[in-house]
C-alpha cells in the first residue's frame, strides 16, 4: 500500500483510464468499513429481537415479542386509564348537567373531536359546516329541523332522522307549481302575497310546514320563511323540491336526506322516559324488559352520544 494515498503517483491503479483520468486502487476508509460491518451486525440483532422474516403463515416473532398492535394497545390502555374517571362521571350525568359543569363540558368537547371526525365529519364537514352543494345540514347555524336543544340533538344522533316530503308532480299543475315557487321566494324575503298564501293553504302545505310556514319540529319540516336552504334556494332548486319531494320512494328524482341512527337503545329509552314524565309517572319505575327487545343497534355508546350532542350543541347553533 502506498504511504501517501493522496499522491496519485504513489498509488497503484486499476489500469483503467477515461479521458486522461486514471482510476486508482485506494482501499475504502477504515471508518467506512467498520460502519459497514456494524450495520450488518445490527441487521442480525434486529432479526433476532423483532418480527422480521415472512413465513407461509405470519412471520418470525422475535424474542422480544414486539408488535405494532401490542404497542398501540398499551398506549391506548394508558389513555383509557386517564379518561376512565371522567367517562365514569360523564356517564352518570345528563347532557343538561354536562352543559353547566365547566370541567365536564371541556372534557366532553375535547374528547369528542375524534368521535366527530370519525363518524360525522364525512357528511357535516369539519367544524360542522359542510361544503357548498352537498346538501347536508349545517350544524353551526341556528336552523334546526328537529330542534336544536341539547335533548333534541341527542335524540337526533341516537335515533337518526329521515324527514319526508311527498312529491307533488301529479298533484299540482305547472302554473300552481310556479306560483308556489314564487310564494316561497317571496316569503323568505318577508313579502308573502295573499294569493300565494291562499294557494299554500289550499294545497295543504300548512299541514307540514305550519300555518306560519316556519315548519313543525315534530315532523322535521323546513322553515320556508328564512333564507336557510337545505337543498337550494334558487327557483330551480325550490321547484325540484316541490315536484320531486324528499325521501319519496315513488319518485326516483326525490332528494335523499337520511341520517342514520347511532344508538337505537338510547333513543327508545329517551322516548320512554319522555312519555313517562308527560304522563306524570316516575321514569325510574319503567320496566325496561317490556320496552327493550335486547337486539337494539348500538353503533356508539350512550356516553359517546352525550359527548357528540354536547359538541354539536357548542358548535354555534345549539338552542
Amino acid at each position: 500500500m502506498a504511504e501517501n494515498k493522496n499522491d496519485p503517483s504513489q498509488v497503484k491503479d486499476t489500469g483503467h483510464v477515461w479521458d486522461g483520468i486514471r482510476e486508482l486502487d485506494n482501499p475504502c476508509p477504515r471508518w467506512w468499513l467498520n460502519s459497514l460491518w456494524l450495520s450488518g451486525l445490527m441487521v442480525i440483532v434486529y432479526f433476532i429481537l423483532y418480527p422480521s422474516l415472512p413465513l407461509i403463515e405470519g412471520s418470525t416473532k422475535g424474542i422480544l415479542g414486539w408488535t405494532q398492535i401490542n404497542e398501540f394497545e398499551e398506549d391506548m390502555a394508558k389513555v383509557e386509564a386517564i379518561r376512565a374517571p371522567f367517562d365514569n362521571q360523564l356517564a352518570a350525568m345528563t347532557v343538561e348537567e354536562i352543559l353547566v359543569d365547566p370541567r365536564m363540558l371541556n372534557y366532553a368537547i375535547g374528547s369528542s373531536k375524534v368521535l366527530y371526525g370519525d363518524n360525522c365529519a364525512a357528511c357535516h364537514g369539519v367544524g360542522g359546516a359542510p361544503p357548498t352543494g352537498v346538501f347536508y345540514p349545517n350544524l353551526t347555524d341556528d336552523d334546526w329541523l328537529f330542534g336544536g336543544g341539547i335533548y333534541d340533538i341527542k335524540m337526533s344522533i341516537a335515533q337518526g332522522r329521515a324527514g319526508m316530503m311527498p312529491a307533488h308532480k301529479n298533484l299540482l299543475t305547472e302554473e300552481e307549481t310556479d306560483q308556489l315557487v314564487q310564494f316561497v321566494i317571496d316569503y323568505s324575503n318577508g313579502e308573502p302575497t295573499e294569493a300565494g298564501l291562499a294557494l299554500y293553504n289550499a294545497k295543504g302545505c300548512f299541514a307540514c310546514h305550519g300555518a306560519d310556514a316556519k315548519g313543525i319540529k315534530a315532523m322535521g319540516s323546513a322553515n320556508l320563511t328564512d333564507k336557510i336552504w337545505r337543498f337550494s334556494g334558487t327557483p330551480e332548486g325550490i321547484r325540484h323540491s316541490i315536484i320531486h319531494g324528499v325521501n319519496d320512494p315513488s319518485d326516483p328524482q326525490t332528494h335523499i336526506a337520511v341520517m342514520p341512527g347511532w344508538n337505537e337503545k338510547v333513543a327508545i329509552m329517551m322516548e320512554a322516559r319522555a312519555y313517562a314524565i308527560e304522563d306524570g309517572d316516575d321514569p325510574n319505575d319503567i320496566d325496561w324488559d317490556d320496552e327493550l327487545d335486547g337486539d337494539e343497534a348500538e353503533r356508539l355508546t350512550e356516553t359517546d352520544i352525550k359527548k357528540l350532542a354536547v359538541y354539536v350543541h357548542q358548535l354555534g347553533g345549539g338552542q
